[in-house]
């Protein structure tokens, strides 16, 4: 029982004479030395050293470097006095050309090579596991007498010469009460690997079975648990591999050099809002939580307050659920491909029978996505394509979007079409669209009708666009979201009982298909605008940024976030997008007015006004 009493009484120096005496006592470093920061090591040959330095500096979640050695250095200076890194760790491996030729206790016999050899000693994540505990989250590995589990992932590193590689993770099962907790409390220590770079299921980083982890040893998740993956130093083995020096050694996985330097101990609670993460279900199938810091969470909340305003009285606050702004904004930052859908024919005795809610909202969301280079289609009814095709053309034109948006119909001929239309060949496991949108788009009843507010039945002008969100509802990894203002709308069957209960014809007109987030607002384009600005909020989150990233790469560049910027509503792009649905002949709600009106409220005073807050509270 070894590991029970020494890593509480033994300092790391007396650790390390253990070690250098090869006792057995040690076999890896998991769960002693408490809160001393561990070392992953590399060591290379001085042609490569500036190369791996680099790719240290570009991939620094896997490989945060601690210290590089003079050519020929045993010890580490700052890092550990009196070391000797030829005897200090429990277990090397030996390299020839880049595959593992053996495994050995010391280094000494290698001393000759090592004069023309440097070393890189690199942050492992052992660091953190007293913080965790610390912060109430149970270790599994370490409570099971297990090696940590760790996987090579479909991730790539960034390329820095003559190493790249896939990114090798560890996984921590955590009960999903302390994801939170599991997230701040390792997030502060950077050079312990910092924050989760993945939470939940193991296929979205091409991990197959978790059972079969490629280093360490499998680890039990206790029910309730859900597998949290941090960027992993044995990534720097994995480089070792791939650029096949003719001699490389590194310390085997799980048996770490242990330093003098306690682990960075900054308690979460300190934390500043920008610099506290929190994080969100996103997705059930595939289980998926994507981590915002708590400085934008409060940021987009606010824009979610100002959408649900309600200057036409509708009662609208009745089906407002919070966050779903913030989910569905976190899943569609996490896509790359999105499908969105308006259209509301309510004024059936008019051609078009379009009102001027939904393009404008529409328009505004396909502007950020594509400034956040995700694939953007939108789909409508086939009769109206061709006008909508036009105002496309139109909006690129004045402006008011970069880039025109493919605009297509669907129409049902047999039970496989929206299977056809959504996915690649038909095969649920090829989805072309990873997120659908529908904002102020006609939603079906459950008599299976369309109604306007006034419970007109509209169904003869509508295409049955609502079998693309019941069919995404049964396909893993597709999302959908539903932005409406009265409960009639494509999505809002989530909030039917609500529509139900406190809506003027609520029982009629309620749509009954319904969307995994449900945005309600006081008019639908407000919800597309919030859209475009939570967007916007989180992609300029470092923590968000980097979560997306996996922690490689480099943070936003001034020229992408003015990109962005640029691509934020404003009231003159938004004043000239009504101009142009007029021109079409497309009429206000509620009023049939044709002119500068949406939802029967004029674009000045109240429609220019919420523009205006919302960037006032974006841009803050």
């Amino acid at each position: 029982g070894f590991n029970m009493w020494q890593s509480e009484s033994l300092s790391p120096s007396a650790l390390r004479s253990i070690i250098r005496l090869q006792s057995r006592d040690i076999k890896d470093t998991s769960g002693i030395a408490a809160g001393y920061q561990q070392a992953n090591v590399v060591i290379l040959h001085k042609d490569l050293a500036d190369d791996f330095e680099a790719f240290c500096r570009a991939n620094s979640s896997p490989l945060p470097l601690l210290y590089k050695s003079k050519c020929g250095e045993w010890s580490c200076g700052p890092l550990a006095t009196g070391s000797d890194i030829r005897e200090d760790c429990p277990e090397y491996c030996v390299f020839e050309n880049g595959v593992l030729a053996k495994k050995v206790a010391s280094l000494s016999s290698y001393t000759p090579q090592l004069q023309d050899m440097v070393t890189f000693y690199l942050g492992c994540s052992f660091g953190f596991e007293s913080a965790l505990k610390a912060a109430g989250v149970p270790v599994r590995n370490v409570e099971q007498g297990k090696n940590v589990s760790m996987y090579k992932t479909s991730v790539a590193c960034i390329r820095a010469g003559q190493f790249h590689c896939p990114m090798v993770v560890s996984m921590r099962p955590v009960p999903e009460d302390k994801l939170d907790a599991a997230a701040q409390s390792t997030h502060v220590i950077p050079l312990a690997h910092g924050g989760p770079i993945h939470i939940g299921d193991p296929k979205l980083l091409g991990i197959q079975d978790l059972s079969q982890p490629d280093y360490g040893d499998p680890v039990k998740q206790c029910p309730g648990d859900v597998p949290v993956f941090w960027a992993c130093g044995v990534t720097g083995i994995e480089a070792v591999k791939s650029c096949k020096p003719v001699l490389a050694f590194t310390h085997s996985p799980g048996c770490m050099f242990i330093t003098d330097q306690k682990a960075e101990t900054i308690s979460p609670l300190t934390l500043e809002p920008a610099h506290c993460p929190l994080t969100f279900c996103i997705s059930q199938n595939p289980q998926h939580y994507s981590i915002a810091s708590k400085r934008a969470v409060q940021q987009i909340r606010a824009i979610e307050e100002l959408v649900v305003e309600d200057p036409g009285s509708r009662g609208i606050r009745a089906l407002f659920l919070q966050d779903e702004l913030l989910k569905a904004c976190l899943s569609l930052s996490h896509s790359s491909s999105v499908l969105i859908t308006t259209g509301f024919p309510t004024h059936y005795m008019h051609n078009p029978p379009e009102e001027t809610d939904g393009p404008p909202g529409a328009i505004a969301m396909a502007a950020m996505l594509q400034a956040l280079r995700k694939e953007v289609v939108i789909v409508t009814d086939e009769r109206a394509l061709e006008m909508n095709q036009h105002i496309m053309r139109d909006a690129v034109e004045k402006g008011v979007i970069k880039t025109a948006v493919p605009v297509i119909s669907f129409q049902s001929n047999g039970p496989d079409s929206a299977l056809q239309f959504l996915c690649h060949d038909g095969d649920p496991s090829k989805p072309r669209f990873d997120h659908l949108v529908a904002i102020e788009r006609s939603g079906r009843a459950t008599d299976g009708n369309y109604y306007n507010m006034r419970g007109v039945n509209i169904k003869h002008l509508v295409d049955p666009i609502d079998d693309l969100f019941t069919t995404a509802s049964t396909i893993a990894g597709i999302t959908t979201t539903g932005i409406g203002d009265g409960g009639n709308e494509l999505g809002m069957g989530k909030v039917k009982a609500a529509v139900k209960a406190y809506m003027p014809n609520g029982n009629l007109i309620a749509c009954d298909v319904a969307a995994d987030f449900a945005i309600t607002a006081g008019v639908s384009n407000w919800g597309g605008y919030a859209v475009a600005c939570a967007l916007y909020v989180l992609n300029l989150c470092p923590i968000h940024w980097r979560y997306l990233h996996s922690g490689l790469g480099l943070s936003l560049t001034p020229d992408q976030q003015s990109l962005r910027m640029a691509c934020l509503p404003t009231v003159a792009k938004e004043e000239e997008m009504l101009h142009i649905l007029v021109k079409y002949g497309v009429r206000s709600g509620k009023t049939a007015n044709l002119g500068l009106e949406v939802d029967g409220l004029t674009f000045h005073p109240y429609h220019s006004d919420i523009i205006q807050r919302l960037r006032n509270l974006t841009l803050a």
